[in-house]
């Protein structure tokens, strides 16, 4: 079994339906683009993870690609709603930001993939989140932590990490479940750290770089870009990428510079007299 993590969106706004009375029902997987005939695989009802995030657990099928449709109902008082924009790419939850499929897409490289051209597309991606983790000094995926017996803050959902006491944390915390207990107290599931697969333009910088990486490989069977071969086939002309910043460019490392873990250090502090005798704290700084 695994998991999948949706979003629902309704009249192009993020939708949260377990907050309005309704709910996210299931989710039909396909072989083809068409979605028709009889599905591969349903799942569902699926369980609300936190606002406007529902999780699917899925059953185990063969590597590939999955054209899904997902079933929702957007609040009490409204019809369901179906979404025909779902694509799964199987494996789910290797730790790899983006899937071997998407680099195909990039490549223009026709499905299904096989076993030795997934293999190949996987290690660039690995490469291209090894370049990544560098540039940000940290890793690129969350830490689980676990509260035994804490009791949440009042005033905030339980979903929500600022509801739950932390020590010693000074980077993005996210709530992965909530476990009820006596006596109005919890065990509750976290993770710590930077979540690169939920970050945009960190999975479009490693498809991209992945993409690229195989594309001006020969050995690895993307090609280059031709646009013209002559008709002795003695001389070819390549498509020429557009320069950095201009549209259509490729996404460079210092795009993603807003990820990196900022360091804080405090100011020292001179002791003071205590009021009304001295004049406050004094701070200074190295």
């Amino acid at each position: 079994m695994t998991v999948y993590d949706y979003q629902p969106v309704y009249g192009g706004a993020a939708c949260d339906p377990g907050s309005n009375g309704g709910s996210v029902s299931r989710i039909d997987l396909y072989t083809a683009p068409e979605r028709t005939g009889a599905p591969a695989a349903t799942a569902g009802p699926a369980a609300r993870l936190r606002a406007a995030t529902y999780r699917f657990t899925l059953p185990d099928l063969p590597d590939g690609r999955y054209w899904c449709t997902v079933t929702f109902t957007p609040g009490a008082n409204t019809h369901p709603a179906t979404d025909r924009t779902v694509k799964i790419d199987f494996p789910l939850g290797t730790g790899l930001l983006a899937s071997a499929e998407q680099i195909a897409d990039k490549l223009n490289v026709p499905l299904p993939l096989s076993a030795a051209q997934r293999e190949a597309f996987r290690d660039a991606i690995a490469d291209a989140q090894s370049d990544v983790a560098g540039h940000l000094g940290r890793p690129l995926l969350p830490t689980p932590r676990t509260l035994t017996d804490a009791r949440p803050l009042f005033g905030y959902d339980l979903l929500d990490a600022r509801a739950w006491p932390l020590n010693g944390v000074d980077d993005i915390v996210t709530v992965a479940g909530v476990t009820e207990k006596a006596d109005d107290r919890y065990d509750v599931d976290l993770l710590v750290g930077l979540d690169a697969a939920a970050e945009k333009p960190i999975v479009r910088y490693v498809v991209a770089h992945a993409a690229e990486t195989l594309r001006n490989d020969p050995a690895a069977g993307g090609g280059r870009r031709v646009t013209s071969v002559s008709a002795e086939g003695q001389s070819i002309s390549y498509e020429a990428a557009p320069s950095a910043g201009q549209p259509g460019s490729l996404p460079t490392l210092d795009s993603l510079n807003d990820f990196r873990k900022l360091l804080l250090r405090p100011l020292p502090v001179v002791p003071a007299q205590p009021w009304p005798y001295g004049q406050g704290r004094r701070y200074t700084r190295w």
